[in-house]
């Protein structure tokens, strides 16, 4: 019998590395398929804010290759993951949200922000619930695109080892990752196909965001990871699909 196999679509540097290698810890096999790329614009935060919000570990390094300086502004983290990054950029991390999501991060500063000037920077698919969320709450709300993500070539091995059967798991980490496995596999021609494999695969997703993603795209999500990072959902994915596989 095959070894259960897992697709995981993290960007191609140490994050995959790290992703691949928690999988294989876990008993199964990682099924490396990069569904992002990033683009750097060569933007800058804003330097004349309270608040500057990074919300990636790409978006740290990013600036920190910039130069940039956030003077006096108070820095705020979506989590703790990318909370280490700016730190290992040289930066301090004042705030970091309970709850590791753009909703949780609204929901900590919005008794402090009322007329409060808050520069995001971030890329170009960010949801929109942060800044809807701080304009609610009375700030002046600026974004920065610091990078694009886009479709790396070559990706969708995924796709083909789920329009064969082959797939027995998958773990989504945005709703762009969603996107992009669909388009590889409609690249191959295989859209369809791919979709139906994915019917008797176990589905694994990091938030409601990436969840209605995937329903509104004909996918039926299994696992909700119980927090928004990548470890909490390859254990919970990998849990979730191990007791069908054996069966």
């Amino acid at each position: 019998m095959r070894d259960l196999s897992v697709a995981v679509f993290r960007p191609d540097d140490e994050r995959l590395a790290t992703a691949v290698e928690l999988i294989d810890s876990l008993g199964a096999t990682p099924i490396p398929d990069p569904m992002l790329s990033v683009e750097s614009t060569d933007a800058t935060p804003r330097e004349d804010a309270d608040y500057v919000v990074l919300t990636s570990k790409t978006g740290a390094e990013l600036v920190a290759d910039s130069d940039w300086e956030p003077g006096d502004a108070t820095v705020c983290a979506i989590g703790p993951k990318t909370a280490e990054a700016i730190r290992e950029a040289g930066y301090e991390v004042n705030v970091v949200p309970d709850e590791y999501t753009s909703s949780g991060l609204v929901e900590t500063l919005s008794d402090r922000i009322d007329g409060a000037r808050i520069e995001v920077a971030r890329s170009d698919h960010g949801s929109p619930v942060l800044l809807d969320g701080f304009e609610a709450a009375g700030a002046y709300v600026h974004e920065t695109i610091l990078y694009r993500l886009v479709r790396p070539k070559g990706s969708g091995e995924s796709a083909e080892r789920a329009a064969a059967g082959e797939l027995d798991a998958a773990c989504f980490t945005s709703s762009l990752t969603v996107e992009h496995f669909l388009e590889a596999a409609a690249a191959r021609g295989l859209r369809e196909e791919a979709l139906a494999g994915l019917e008797g695969a176990t589905v694994g997703v990091i938030g409601d965001p990436t969840r209605e993603t995937a329903a509104g795209l004909g996918i039926d999500v299994d696992v909700v990871a119980s927090e928004a990072t990548f470890d909490a959902l390859a254990c919970e994915t990998v849990e979730a699909a191990a007791p069908t596989y054996r069966d």
